[in-house]
């Protein structure tokens, strides 16, 4: 396997930081120094292939009305006056080694992040950062609950990303959510879902202060102290400590 790129504080050159990384930051700073300065990361988690499928099939659904120009159903039901983007750069924003990158000039950090769509908004000409989402749960889907700040920080990262690009993007993003139903009286194959179109407004303004505290913590000689709130923290110590010895 190749070396990790790890962040050297005598290098001139902008270090390259995924928005996965930035939100690992946001999550735990001890893990993220300890991932991205000495190269310890957190164990893998499985990878969600299915909801890999349904991000696959949406592209391909949605690229349909990109090429013909016309908005998919889903926006006419919701009254959305928008049509999927044809923008020259989206298959490399899409791809996840490209991205959407831009270099920060207070922390000469390299930042970047794969989007899943834009949309146009048909009256003012704006893009509108669209992402997909997928689950399977009994009742409405919604973007409420604590541990979903994720989804709107990731959000408000591609928002941020594409400004820098020059593009004149709206605070309205929208998340393309699949529910897998459960209430079918068989499965024959297949799956079902609910789907629904979820506003939500950004505001980008945490990227740039983010950014610098970052740097702060990556020039630092010692990683930050153990987060008590960090499950991966927590077990570490208790993994390491003397206790492990005695029966």
């Amino acid at each position: 396997m190749p070396a990790k790129k790890l962040f050297s504080p005598d290098s001139t050159t902008p270090f390259a930081l995924s928005r996965s990384k930035v939100e690992l930051f946001m999550d735990c700073p001890r893990c993220f120094y300890l991932d991205r300065r000495l190269g310890i990361s957190r164990p893998a988690g499985f990878p969600f292939n299915l909801n890999s499928a349904v991000d696959a099939l949406l592209k391909t659904e949605f690229d349909s009305y990109r090429k013909s120009g016309e908005p998919h159903p889903l926006m006419v039901e919701t009254g959305l006056r928008a049509v999927p983007h044809a923008h020259a750069q989206l298959d490399s924003w899409r791809n996840n080694f490209r991205g959407v990158r831009t270099v920060h000039a207070g922390s000469n950090l390299e930042v970047f992040g794969a989007i899943d769509d834009l949309w146009r908004d048909l009256d003012n000409g704006e893009l509108m950062v669209v992402d997909y989402k997928a689950t399977s749960k009994n009742g409405e889907v919604n973007i409420d609950a604590a541990w979903q700040v994720s989804y709107k920080r990731q959000m408000e990262f591609y928002q941020w990303l594409l400004r820098r690009q020059g593009e004149a993007v709206s605070r309205r993003g929208w998340f393309v959510y699949c529910n897998g139903r459960r209430d079918l009286p068989s499965f024959d194959g297949k799956l079902e879902f609910r789907i629904s179109l979820i506003p939500y407004d950004g505001d980008d303004r945490w990227v740039e202060g983010t950014l610098m505290k970052i740097r702060e913590t990556l020039s630092a000689a010692d990683p930050p102290a153990i987060n008590r709130n960090c499950e991966y923290c927590v077990f570490a110590a208790k993994a390491t400590s003397e206790d492990r010895y005695r029966e």
